[in-house]
Parts: structure tokens; C-alpha cells; sequence
């Protein structure tokens, strides 16, 4: 038995522990396989990811450059936005109504006071015009012959070899002939006037700013349906060019006739026109809060044209005050302010991706806020920039 108890001990002792060998040998071949499969997808999608974000669309933006605060805009009190309008306009139409048949001037051409524009057709006043005037020899003729016999039988009353019925009756042809003078002499008037009035002339000198009738179109004085033309070309004083701003009430009082302004337009930015407060309209428009101020030109050029927007600078009227004023600050557009966590930034642009700028802004002059530190004169900013923009995007500009 002794024997047997020691077998049964040493046959114990030759168990395999299966959890201590083979439990480990397994878990790492899973774990080495699993690696050779999650290394490849993490490159794969490393790969994809950075692709994607190469191939990405550029966002489409536009930019404006920052500029240097001019003494003008640090001396400006207040900032207003307008259109360049010509004091002196006309829309030039027909008195009379037919067809036209000569039309003499283009957009653009230089007019002088009574030169003829165009005509209407004009044969039936023509020949209306030398009948009255027929009849206006007729009548003068005929009038001196009764002048003639009124003046013989005055004579011969006298002497009683006519009677005073026969006189009277000479008086009356010749005074009736008289007046039948002065009517054919107004009828000549009338169709004169009948005449001239087919003839557009210009009631100014001025430019010819847009034509709306052609050759062999029906004008009228007022157009009256589809088929007619009211008025056939629109004329503009150019020495009257001025600038209509509209100032908010509450700003109207830092305005006043004769202030010195600067006049900037859209169209040419780097040049600053002078001008001078030349008039304040004195009524609100209530539903814009505004007072329309009228600004003449104390200089311009030929590049000044009508419709043109332009933004006004009403500076102080004593320049002294800004003399010490700080031109350290440039001027941006509003629409290039963005707000990111309450705080006001700009966008710039850096080998073609979007880079975020803190700013601190200053005062609104216009469509233009004033940055007092963050952005540099020269340097190009985004406009209206995209809500999600942020920096590192890859952007491309347009114009």
C-alpha cells in the first residue's frame, strides 16, 4: 500500500498546469495579430485623413487692404456714405407727339444751351406753318385795299357824294380786315410754335447721361402705353456734381453749412476729393431717422461721374483740436470684424491659409472701422469672413 500511495504521489507531480502555460502563449499571438491589423488601418486612415485635408476645397474670400489713418480721417467728427447726383438734370422729352426721325447725340456727348437733340416729323406743321402765312398775305392784302377805299370815301363824305351808310359800311370792311390781320398774324404764332415744338433742344449745357429713344420710335410728351417714349434723353450739368448723404439724427448736430469735408469715392479709394457742407435739407426721412446733407465739390476731375457711391468725412472746424491726434491706427472695412468668444478679430492670409488676428477696434467712420492695434497698414484682411472660419484654412481669393 505504501507503494502504491507514492505512485499515485509522483503521478500528481507530472500534472500539466494548463493556466499558467498555455493561457499566455495565446494571449500574445492575439495580441501580435491584432497589432498587424490595427498598424495598417491607423497609417490607412492617417493616410486618408491627411489627403482629404490636401484635397480639400479652398473657401472662397474676399480681401481688402488695410490703410493708414490720413490727418482728415483722424480730424473727422462724424462719417456718412452717398451718391455723387448732378444738382442740374433733366430728362429732355418731346412737346409734341409723333415719330422721331433724327436723333443727333450719344451717351456721353457734350450739349450746349437750345442745341437741337432730335426732331419729330414735322411735314404736317411745315405745310400748317405756310398756309397760315398764306392767309396772313391774303388778309394784309386785302386790308390795304380796304385801307385804300376807306380813305377815298372818308373824302367823299365830306363833300356828300356818298352817303353816310356807304361810309360807314367801308369803315366797318377796313376794321374788320384789320382784325382778320391780327388773327392770321396769331395763327401764324400758333403754328410756329406748333412747329418748334418738334424740335428737342437742350435746355442746358450738360452731358448726355442715357438715351431712351431711337430713330423711328413714337415720342409723346407723357408716354402713355407700351408703344410710346416719354423721354428721349437724360441730361446732366456735370459742373453741378454734388454728394447726398444721409445722416442719422442723432448725429445731425455735429453738422453744420460750410463744414470742410473729405470726399471718398468706392470707385477711386486712394484719392481724397475736398469738398464743403453746401446744404441741409430740413426734413427726416422717418423711416431711416435720417437728414439728407448735400456736399458740393471744392475740387474734382473728370473721373467724378454721377451715381457713383462715395463716403463722406465731415471734419472739425477747428483743425487745432486734431492736431495732436495719433495716426498710429489703419482703417478696415466693418464687414472684415469678426467676433470669436466675444472678443473682436480679424483674418489675414499666410501662404494661402487663414490666420486669426486679435484686434482692438476704435471708432466707426462709415463703412470703415478704425484698428487701433493688431492689424499693420498694407497688410490684407478677409472681408465678411465665414462663420466657421478658423485658422489654418485653406482659403483662395477672389475678387
Amino acid at each position: 500500500m505504501t507503494n502504491q500511495e507514492n505512485k499515485k504521489v509522483d503521478l500528481s507531480n507530472l500534472r500539466i498546469n494548463r493556466q499558467s502555460t498555455v493561457e499566455p502563449i495565446r494571449t500574445g499571438k492575439y495580441l501580435k495579430a491584432a497589432l498587424w491589423i490595427i498598424i495598417p488601418i491607423a497609417v490607412i486612415g492617417a493616410a486618408i485623413w491627411v489627403g482629404f485635408a490636401l484635397m480639400a476645397p479652398a473657401i472662397e474670400v474676399k480681401t481688402a487692404v488695410a490703410t493708414q489713418i490720413t490727418q482728415n480721417q483722424a480730424q473727422a467728427v462724424l462719417s456718412a456714405t452717398g451718391y455723387v447726383v448732378a444738382a442740374r438734370k433733366a430728362e429732355v422729352a418731346s412737346k409734341a407727339t409723333g415719330r422721331l426721325e433724327y436723333l443727333g447725340v450719344e451717351e456721353g456727348d457734350a450739349v450746349k444751351e437750345g442745341q437741337i437733340i432730335a426732331r419729330v416729323e414735322n411735314n404736317d406743321m411745315q405745310a400748317a406753318l405756310d398756309y397760315a402765312k398764306a392767309i396772313l398775305d391774303q388778309v394784309r392784302a386785302e386790308s390795304v385795299q380796304a385801307a385804300i377805299a376807306f380813305a377815298r370815301q372818308k373824302e367823299l363824305v365830306k363833300s356828300g357824294a356818298v352817303t353816310q351808310a356807304e361810309f360807314d359800311i367801308s369803315e366797318a370792311k377796313y376794321k374788320g380786315l384789320i382784325a382778320g390781320v391780327k388773327s392770321a398774324m396769331a395763327s401764324v404764332k400758333s403754328a410756329e410754335v406748333a412747329l418748334e415744338n418738334t424740335f428737342i433742344r437742350a435746355p442746358f449745357d450738360g452731358t448726355v447721361l442715357n438715351k431712351y429713344a431711337d430713330v423711328g420710335e413714337i415720342v409723346a410728351p407723357m408716354s402713355s402705353s407700351a408703344s410710346s417714349k416719354g423721354a428721349v434723353v437724360v441730361l446732366a450739368d456735370m459742373n453741378s456734381l454734388e454728394v447726398e448723404a444721409d445722416v442719422a439724427e442723432s448725429n445731425i448736430q455735429r453738422v453744420i453749412l460750410g463744414q470742410r469735408c473729405e470726399i471718398i469715392l468706392d470707385a477711386y479709394p486712394g484719392t481724397r476729393y475736398s469738398g464743403f457742407v453746401k446744404k441741409i435739407v430740413p426734413t427726416a426721412d422717418r423711416s431711416r431717422a435720417t437728414v439728407m446733407t448735400k456736399v458740393g465739390f471744392t475740387d474734382k476731375d473728370s473721373r467724378v461721374l454721377p451715381e457713383m457711391s462715395a463716403r463722406i468725412n465731415f471734419l472739425e472746424s477747428d483743425s487745432l483740436k486734431s492736431a495732436n491726434q495719433s495716426l498710429g491706427g489703419v482703417m478696415v472695412p466693418s464687414d472684415a470684424i469678426a467676433m470669436r468668444d466675444n472678443k473682436p478679430v480679424v483674418f489675414t492670409i499666410i501662404n494661402n491659409r487663414a490666420q486669426m488676428l486679435a484686434v482692438t477696434i476704435g471708432r466707426q467712420l462709415g463703412k470703415q472701422i478704425e484698428i487701433a492695434r493688431g492689424v499693420a497698414a498694407g497688410q490684407q484682411v478677409i472681408v465678411s469672413p465665414p462663420a466657421n472660419l478658423k485658422t489654418k484654412d485653406k482659403v483662395k481669393v477672389i475678387q
